[in-house]
């Protein structure tokens, strides 16, 4: 029997709670949860792929701590098409989060694109938790920008990136 491979994309700029009920509960999907974190250039991410990487892997890393349920959560990068790199990792499916309605509809068009792209493929779709529905991380990043106080949105370490890289920019 194959081994079920779950690929769960994102951005992650930044990395929020949201983010991470997502990570916890699609780990208990399959044998295992690899976390892409996406160059997506598109986005004009705030943080480098090198740094939101590496804040995801700081919190993987206690998730992975947490579960002793078999294989760790891994944390990758990648560039480039998700199917190719689905495929690379011998994935089965991709998991994406559903905050609202609205995010149906674009998560619904990219399901069709890459299934188009990859027969094989197939795409779940997990409701965010409801304490963390109305989570993004364009507005986590905002509340930011203005000062106000992340730590409800985001872990720590991710709170004290974020008012670093602000700090840094704003120089």
């Amino acid at each position: 029997m194959s081994q079920k491979v779950i690929i769960y994309p994102g951005t992650f700029d930044p990395l929020t709670y949201g983010h991470i009920d997502i990570i916890e509960r699609g780990a208990q999907l399959g044998d295992q949860l690899i976390v892409a974190v996406s160059l997506n250039l598109g986005k004009q991410p705030l943080f480098s792929i090198e740094e939101r990487t590496e804040l995801v892997k700081a919190e993987v890393a206690r998730i992975n701590d947490a579960n002793k349920r078999g294989l760790p959560v891994l944390v990758k990068s990648f560039s480039g098409l998700l199917t190719d790199f689905a495929t690379q990792q011998g994935a089965t499916s991709i998991l994406r989060g559903l905050r609202a309605v609205a995010d149906f509809e674009y998560e619904f068009q990219m399901a069709s694109i890459n299934k188009r792209l990859h027969g094989e493929l197939e795409t779940m779709f997990l409701m965010a938790a409801e304490q963390q529905h109305f989570v993004a991380s364009r507005f986590v990043k905002e509340v930011a920008v203005f000062g106000g106080d992340v730590t409800s949105f985001v872990p720590d370490n991710v709170a004290k990136a974020l008012k670093q890289k602000l700090a840094n920019k704003n120089a």
